[in-house]
């Protein structure tokens, strides 16, 4: 309580006048005749009978009267939230949030149960409408005065394992306000994660008739457990034991053990204990899996007791295969280059490529297709038969990579996509006239991660014109070092020098090994992805010759995902929920995707309370300088007519009773 003009309570001071008009009075009587005073005894007679009080109703009903007076004219206030009224085709938004963290305990259950007894509140022919939100925001309703409709939509929110986006749904309130130029009063159900606020704070801005009140159900940080990640191989070529190494976290928690299991198709391969630091991480390795041929089901789970279990499992996909065939053709006398290319590819670990070695004259009974793709390490004249097919291999989706050497020189064209040769570059390799690397292109699958070819030296170089190709790396001179070029749905990929150690030293570097990896992998359509996806990503279905064919789409709960003519014209999917989703393509290459839920998810730790009154606010600011509505704040609320109002009750009291008994003497009666 506070007082807007204070210095009036000094005239609470007038309460001394009832007190004196009570107390001071002095006591009078009407003197009577008397013949003598001689037989009487002088005595001195007490006061104190007089200056007591006398009718003390009416000495409190005065004193009160004086101190409200003064009161009344200190002007006294209150604070109290006020929420401003509805304006005129406002609409109640019910926004409840269906994320991963909502498992926890009961409060997705409490969420629908707040937001029930909302619309319960509403007032008839005052309009709502009821959305979900997580990754992305579902209206659930259309926007009604009818209470049914809005009941049965809170109803229909199931949990999933989306991860929590204010900004998202933020972008969402600002767009269904544009469309329906009404202001909006948003009523947020969240745990109100601070995971879950984007990282530049202005994607939270609500803007102008937005009014959000948010109900946060949870105040403190929740003890939790989770598998965070799995690093593991998405595809194995060989019988080897593979290696899997888990993160485990803890989130609010102390210092604790947990048990941690391996599972491979639902059975069990291996248990590990390992401490968990008080909100820390720990690695537990795992090197006894044992992968068989086909698509696996892999899980590595802790048993760890707390109140949401959905994030206690972290689900990865491995697949056992046998190495795909590889095409090298060379020349008889040059077999360095197979050497160095075959090193590179062990080196990298790299096992899903078998490599069949080939000199041109044995390539004219050889049928391309069954090749993942075929090197062409600076060859010279080839079968005219094997070059058509060749042709006919790219342009169905196969690939090429193609070595210049002094071979290309020779016939002044590049192989199979018959390109002219300019010009050769020569160097000698005393002195500095050697040519370097000056530009390359991160951006592509052969470079990716390895910008290190600076020191190598390139003593020749064929120069050939690029055309529509994609140069992915330039020599100081400008003469294109690689390039990509695409030919019907299959790519020819241009090397301008050789793989071997004569006219560069490329082999020699370490550089050399990672582009061999990745140009294979590039090339050979190896899926060189993790092994396990987000909630919320997507996967591509079909490529451009697929067009009509059926995919075949099977969710974690075995359901099928697409109708039968949702199938047929499906481009991609958007993966929903963690779990093991089965694809089944027309041409063979059937896939098994691991999809797990964002353990951001996890860390239950609440937005601060300020971090919330901030997001109010920018509805605050903005709306009032547009003259719309306004957030509920805290208002000062005058108590000045109240006390007027009981000054004057106490008045009329005071009146009754002081005529009552000072109207007629009764003394004197």
């Amino acid at each position: 309580m506070g007082f807007f003009t204070p210095w009036f309570l000094a005239g609470a001071a007038l309460v001394g006048l009832p007190v004196w008009l009570h107390l001071l009075k002095k006591h009078r009587t009407t003197p009577l005749p008397f013949s003598s005073l001689m037989f009487f005894e002088q005595r001195t007679q007490s006061s104190i009978k007089h200056r007591r009080l006398r009718y003390l109703v009416l000495f409190a009903l005065r004193a009160t009267l004086l101190l409200l007076i003064a009161l009344a004219f200190a002007h006294p206030y209150i604070r109290r939230t006020v929420l401003p009224l509805k304006h005129a085709g406002e609409v109640t938004v019910i926004a409840i949030d269906n994320s991963l963290s909502m498992r926890e305990g009961n409060r997705l259950p409490e969420a629908k149960q707040m937001a029930k007894s909302l619309v319960g509140s509403l007032r008839p022919g005052e309009r709502a409408e009821v959305m979900a939100f997580g990754q992305r925001v579902q209206v659930l309703s259309e926007v009604t005065d009818d209470h049914a409709p809005l009941n049965a939509a809170i109803d229909s929110i199931e949990p999933t394992d989306a991860r929590t986006s204010f900004g998202e749904l933020t972008r969402t309130l600002r767009s269904i306000r544009q469309s329906l130029q009404l202001p909006l009063d948003v009523h947020l159900y969240s745990d109100m994660q601070q995971s879950g606020m984007p990282p530049n704070f202005n994607d939270l801005r609500l803007g102008v008739g937005l009014r959000l009140d948010p109900h946060p159900l949870a105040a403190k940080t929740t003890p939790n457990y989770t598998v965070e990640n799995v690093v593991a191989l998405r595809r194995v070529y060989d019988n080897k034991k593979t290696r899997v190494l888990a993160t485990v976290a803890g989130y609010g928690n102390t210092k604790t053990t947990r048990n941690v299991s391996l599972v491979l198709n639902g059975r069990v391969v291996e248990s590990k204990p390992v401490e968990v630091p008080e909100s820390g991480r720990a690695t537990v390795e795992f090197v006894s899996l044992d992968v068989p041929y086909g698509r696996n089901k892999g899980e590595v789970r802790i048993d760890s007791g707390d109140s949401l279990p959905a994030d206690d499992t972290f689900y990865f996909s491995v697949e056992r295969a046998d190495p795909r065939p590889l095409l090298f053709v060379h020349e008889a006398g040059n077999t360095a280059a197979q050497l160095y290319f075959t090193d590179a590819l062990e080196a990298s670990g790299q096992s899903a490529f078998a490599i069949d070695a080939a000199t041109p004259e044995q390539t004219a009974n050889l049928n391309p297709a069954k090749y993942a793709f075929v090197v062409l390490s600076d060859v010279g004249e080839l079968p005219g038969g094997f070059e058509n097919a060749l042709r006919n291999y790219v342009r169905g989706g196969g690939s090429v990579l193609v070595a210049l050497g002094h071979n290309a020189m020779a016939r002044m064209k590049v192989p199979v996509s018959d390109d002219k040769v300019e010009a050769a570059a020569y160097a000698a390799r005393e002195g500095d006239q050697f040519q370097s690397v000056a530009w390359l292109d991160p951006s592509h699958p052969s470079i990716q991660n390895n910008s290190r070819w600076d020191d190598v030296k390139f003593y020749q170089a064929i120069r050939i014109a690029p055309g529509n190709a994609r140069v992915v790396a330039r020599l100081t001179d400008g003469t294109p070092l690689l390039l990509d070029q695409k030919s019907g749905d299959g790519h020819i990929l241009v090397f301008a020098s050789t793989l071997d150690n004569v006219a560069n030293d490329f082999p020699l570097h370490p550089s050399f090994v990672p582009f061999v990896e990745r140009t294979a992998r590039y090339l050979g359509r190896l899926d060189s992805g993790p092994s396990s996806v987000l909630v919320g990503s997507f996967e591509e279905l079909r490529d451009s010759k697929e067009a009509g064919s059926a995919v075949d789409v099977l969710d974690p709960r075995g359901d099928r995902v697409f109708s039968l003519a949702e199938a047929t014209r499906a481009q991609n999917i958007q993966f929903t929920e963690a779990g093991f989703y089965d694809i089944r393509r027309p041409n063979g290459r059937n896939e098994l995707v691991a999809v797990n839920a964002d353990r951001h998810e996890s860390d239950l730790t609440p937005a601060p309370p300020e971090t919330l009154t901030l997001w109010q606010n920018t509805a605050n600011r903005t709306v009032s300088e547009a003259g719309g509505t306004a957030s509920s704040e805290q208002k000062p609320v005058s108590l000045w007519w109240y006390v007027m109002l009981v000054v004057l009750v106490l008045a009329l009291a005071e009146s009754l009773l002081g005529n009552r008994h000072l109207s007629v003497d009764k003394e004197a009666a």
